[in-house]
């Protein structure tokens, strides 16, 4: 594959401030995915969370059901289910529903689930939440594939289990498994051969990361009798562009500090280190987020693609870090000026441009010699016609 990411999407957690209205909050991220539908982002990934006050989307697959109907191209995945908290066969049953009701727009992310306080409240150990993961998996793919499972666990029991819908995605609907610090997410999706999600960070410790978990993939996948394909990787980054640098700073004044606050103070890890003051500063100076101009994004997105060897979606975190209109224009610049220069869409404009450009004076010519050469006969024609008559 080309080594530059060909496909575009976001990963919607949500983010909002415990302080704006929530009803409003679901009602603009259901309009960003109208938008990015529009601007031609190939997909969306919609967040499972349950606590914290500022990750409000407790069910994707209800929030991607609704979606379905108010866009035409955009796929829209679960990103991700935490498994732990769902009993597998239901879970994969509602998924094929949704299969369905999307006519194969939907996808499947999973995760073990990452907020520790959505586990505790339901009675899940936080230690458990891996192995509960692969658990669930070891019996979703099957049933995906039409298969009758049966399988006891200390949290679920199947017996003689099987789907009475088969996918309308044949023969089973995209999956793909949340990767972050630890091997648990590359291990798995390397095991059932399906796509990986990293949502670990960009900073240059983190492109390691993101390295050793593929090759943790690809090593698992060959084990297993898969061909690993980094078009089925996603990587998250974090971005903000304006036409200036100085507008992109102006504009994350508005939820930058609010949303590093949540990761200081809910969220299992630290976003910054606790003796950094300016948030600005740290996130572009460590290459933790990308706040610029649509140079600046090609740019970062070149040394993503060089850090990690090539993955096949640019899977940007939908953070609200600026107000609505700002984060508008940030959508609609990635789309106009920073995706086509990875998928390579403006290449033959530019061609055929400076090949005009080449020949411009010889076509000239060739014009006008033909505009002569038209009205010399179109005069000789009126001569003859004269000459007719007076006769």
């Amino acid at each position: 594959m080309d080594d530059f990411p060909q496909r575009t999407g976001i990963f919607l957690a949500p983010f909002h401030y415990h302080d704006e209205n929530p009803t409003l909050s679901l009602a603009r991220d259901m309009e960003l995915l109208e938008l990015l539908d529009r601007l031609g982002y190939h997909e969306a990934w919609i967040g499972e969370h349950h606590s914290g006050g500022f990750e409000v989307i407790a069910s994707p697959e209800m929030f991607i059901a609704a979606a379905a109907e108010r866009t035409r191209h955009i796929r829209l995945g679960t990103g991700v289910v935490s498994l732990p908290y769902h009993n597998p066969f239901l879970l994969a049953d509602r998924m094929v529903q949704l299969d369905h009701m999307t006519r194969g727009r939907a996808m499947f992310g999973v995760g073990p689930g990452a907020l520790v306080h959505d586990a505790l409240k339901i009675g899940v150990d936080p230690a458990n939440q891996r192995r509960m993961m692969n658990e669930a998996l070891e019996v979703i793919v099957p049933l995906l594939l039409g298969e009758e499972v049966t399988k006891k666990t200390d949290w679920f029991d199947l017996a003689a289990a099987r789907l009475q819908l088969r996918p309308y995605t044949r023969p089973r609907m995209e999956l793909a498994v949340a990767a972050a610090r630890s091997p648990a997410g590359a291990l798995a999706a390397g095991k059932w051969g399906i796509g990986m999600l990293s949502i670990g960070g960009t900073t240059e410790a983190a492109l390691e990361r993101h390295r050793a978990n593929w090759g943790l993939y690809e090593e698992e996948a060959r084990r297993h009798g898969h061909t690993p394909d980094r078009r089925n990787w996603r990587l998250v980054g974090m971005y903000h562009i304006a036409e200036t640098r100085e507008q992109a700073k102006k504009n994350v004044e508005f939820g930058l500090q609010a949303y590093c606050d949540y990761y200081r103070d809910v969220a299992t890890f630290p976003l910054l280190p606790p003796d950094v003051t300016d948030a600005y500063n740290f996130m572009v100076e460590t290459g933790t987020a990308c706040i610029g101009t649509p140079d600046d994004a090609i740019r970062y997105i070149e040394r993503l693609t060089l850090g990690t060897g090539g993955f096949g979606v640019l899977a940007e975190l939908a953070h609200n870090w600026a107000d609505w209109p700002a984060t508008r224009r940030h959508y609609e610049l990635m789309a106009r000026f920073v995706h086509p220069h990875f998928q390579k869409s403006r290449e033959l404009l530019r061609y055929s441009y400076d090949y005009a450009s080449a020949h411009h004076q010889e076509f000239i010519g060739q014009a006008e010699a033909a505009v002569k050469a038209e009205i010399e006969r179109h005069s000789g024609h009126r001569d003859e016609e004269k000459r007719s008559a007076a006769e």
